[in-house]
């Protein structure tokens, strides 16, 4: 999967938690966000971006090169006389360990901060794992993927996605009911001890949308991911952020109450979308015919069986229904939907026709309602996002530069 390279927003807006200090505006920090946002660029370029003195630019560019932060990536062009030097933000050299955890497994890869995978690994759950047991597993897997990879060196920080919401201050996590073993678990600190670098927790609808915004570029524009899996999120992204609400719930669609269902949903309420229109929900329809897991109905709708396209073509007709109303509410320019049921072909198109036939004619304008095009790739690239993010941020590359 190529994945474009990064570029920051001109503002530098980051996610970090790094002091609320602001770094100066000469920092060494601040020079690699021009950087990304408007690289590659010549030293002169950047003087009179930045307006510092040779000497003092000079002087930054040599901390940052030392660091890893920046490289040299070609010449300009010249009109005559010596071609001038371009540098760029090195996003390939550094390396981030990123964990995708769900309810039956948990996917781990090793990639660069463009979200470039340099090998990964899945291993299946049993039902009801617990943090016990999948943490140490967890823990052994990455430091035996980054020894396969000569990567443990270059590692920058590692990110880990799971569903349900995160207490970001605390590291904590508040799990859906159905693993309820990881509801209140404190998992940043076992990595962060184990690896020694940052450690970013994230939904994982989230991740997903995020990742699909670093593979178009980071554009000036509001994403909705959506994702389709045993269960069903949504992530939004806007102005470069992640928009997780005031209690965390943001994109939290799956669990909206659907009128006249009375199926009960993993979350202990009745009649929510995921009930209806899940995987979980496809494999509970379609088990007269034999399905006993996702990837059975995954199969049953590729080879064309009549019964799998049908439930997954009204799946997806509930699940448009519904995300019809949160277009017209949030007005994104892109939504991207994935996950192992979404980018079904006969739950896209049903999901396509109802935001066209339901959603306010002018949230309509300009909507591009595509598949995901990530793949498995897509929380790992959108983990890989939120750790560049943070660890090139003006505030966290000061910091490592620090004396």
């Amino acid at each position: 999967m190529s994945v474009r390279p990064l570029r920051a927003r001109t503002r530098g807006d980051v996610v970090t938690n790094q002091s609320a200090n602001p770094p100066s505006a000469t920092s060494p920090g601040h020079v690699l966000a021009v950087l990304r946002a408007h690289g590659p660029m010549t030293r002169q370029e950047l003087q009179e971006r930045i307006g510092l003195s040779r000497v003092t630019l000079v002087e930054r560019l040599d901390a940052l090169r030392r660091q890893g932060f920046v490289r040299a990536s070609g010449h300009r062009d010249s009109s005559g006389g010596r071609r001038a030097e371009l540098l760029e933000v090195d996003d390939e050299t550094s390396a981030a360990l990123t964990v995708d955890l769900g309810q039956s497994h948990a996917a781990l890869a090793v990639t660069d901060l463009r979200g470039s995978v340099a090998a990964r690994e899945t291993h299946r759950l049993p039902v009801r794992h617990r943090p016990d047991d999948v943490v140490p597993m967890l823990l052994d897997a990455g430091r035996e993927l980054l020894s396969r990879t000569g990567r443990t060196g270059a590692l920058r920080a590692m990110a880990l996605s799971l569903p349900g919401q995160i207490d970001h201050e605390r590291g904590v996590t508040v799990a859906p009911p159905t693993m309820p073993d990881w509801n209140g678990r404190t998992l940043r600190d076992p990595f962060e001890d184990a690896f020694g670098v940052p450690v970013l927790l994230e939904n994982d609808a989230n991740a997903l949308a995020f990742g699909d915004y670093c593979a178009m570029g980071r554009p000036d524009s509001t994403v909705l991911g959506v994702k389709v899996g045993t269960g069903i999120g949504a992530g939004v992204v806007v102005s470069g952020r992640i928009h997780r609400g005031e209690s965390g719930t943001a994109g939290e669609m799956g669990h909206m109450r659907i009128e006249g269902s009375d199926r009960r949903c993993g979350c202990g309420r009745r009649g929510c979308v995921a009930a209806n229109a899940s995987g979980s929900a496809l494999v509970r329809d379609l088990r007269a015919v034999g399905v006993r897991s996702m990837d059975d109905v995954v199969r049953r709708v590729a080879d064309g069986r009549g019964d799998a396209v049908r439930a997954a073509a009204e799946a997806g007709h509930l699940v448009g229904t519904v995300l019809a109303t949160v277009v017209t509410i949030i007005n994104p320019r892109f939504v991207r939907v994935g996950g192992a049921v979404g980018i079904l072909p006969p739950f896209l198109e049903a999901v396509r026709k109802a935001v066209e036939e339901y959603a306010h004619a002018s949230a309509l304008r300009g909507l591009e309602v595509s598949g995901s095009e990530l793949g498995e790739d897509g929380a790992f690239v959108g983990l890989a996002g939120l750790v560049a993010d943070a660890t090139l941020s003006p505030a966290a590359v000061d910091a490592t530069l620090a004396p």
